[in-house]
């Protein structure tokens, strides 16, 4: 098998890519890891301007000998060319899997809006870089080599659909042509370095604009490093979370084991079948 690494966002560095091939080779030894050159392309901010990112994401979804695509890393920039890119993808992508979270929720969400049925947020190649990075690289191959299910959120429910997004990058999407059909999902969200009151503002947008379209239900993820504002806010992230699903009518199911951080479970997109 040969997984294609690309990074639509930001760059990653070579020894990160030496480290997780290291990983890969001990638990699965006839897997190879194809790094795009772009992956260490610096453009400013990003991993190359968004022509060469596009070409290098495209290239490697249609490339017949690659069986899946996973991400290298989040950041920003995966919005600025993700539609263009998903119309660019021929039937040979379609069969693929498409791994990682954070901003690439962009793409996330656009493949899976565009009928691509092997799409999941997960761990990156670029976790390698957090506490317990070995385990999050091991879990994120485990799916994406053998789509084990102790890889992924343990309280997804047979029969049920799910989607998994960064908060503030789901609450940006949605309205844009990237925004995927949710009407009938578990929709988990996650949120990082956000304050309260941002963490506030995105729920509400999410909820309220979410709240006529059908969702299932609202299951909350870990909110990590959050900063310090100059006074408190006054309530937590699961408050927040249970009060907009109460003001919008949508059933808040609880916690859920994803985030931004080496413990971050595979959340698969569309119907789960135990098992």
């Amino acid at each position: 098998m040969r997984i294609g690494i690309v990074a639509p966002s930001t760059p990653i560095l070579p020894d990160d890519a030496e480290a997780v091939r290291a990983i890969a080779s001990l638990g699965y030894p006839d897997v190879e890891l194809e790094f795009d050159p772009q992956c260490f392309a610096v453009h400013g901010h990003f991993a190359g301007e968004d022509g060469h990112r596009f070409a290098a994401l495209v290239d490697m979804a249609n490339r017949p000998d690659i069986e899946a695509v996973w991400f290298a890393r989040g950041g920003y920039g995966a919005c600025r060319i993700a539609e263009d890119a998903v119309a660019a993808m021929t039937p040979a992508a379609r069969g693929k899997a498409f791994l990682g979270y954070s901003d690439q929720g962009n793409l996330l969400g656009a493949l899976y809006r565009d009928g691509f049925d092997h799409v999941a947020h997960g761990p990156m190649v670029a976790d390698i870089r957090r506490t317990g990075g070995d385990a999050a690289i091991t879990r994120a191959l485990d799916w994406l080599v053998a789509r084990d299910p102790a890889a992924c959120e343990p309280g997804l429910a047979h029969g049920a659909r799910h989607a998994a997004f960064n908060l503030t990058t789901l609450s940006m999407l949605l309205g844009t042509p990237l925004e995927p059909d949710l009407a009938g999902h578990v929709l988990i969200v996650e949120e990082v370095s956000e304050y309260l009151y941002a963490f506030d503002r995105a729920f509400f947008h999410v909820a309220t604009y979410l709240a006529t379209r059908g969702l299932a239900g609202i299951r909350l993820g870990r909110v990590s490093d959050v900063p310090e504002n100059d006074r408190p806010f006054g309530v937590e992230a699961e408050d927040i979370a249970r009060d907009w699903c109460v003001r919008t009518g949508i059933p808040y199911l609880g916690r859920a084991d994803i985030g931004h951080d080496a413990a971050n479970k595979v959340v698969p997109f569309g119907l789960h079948r135990a098992g």
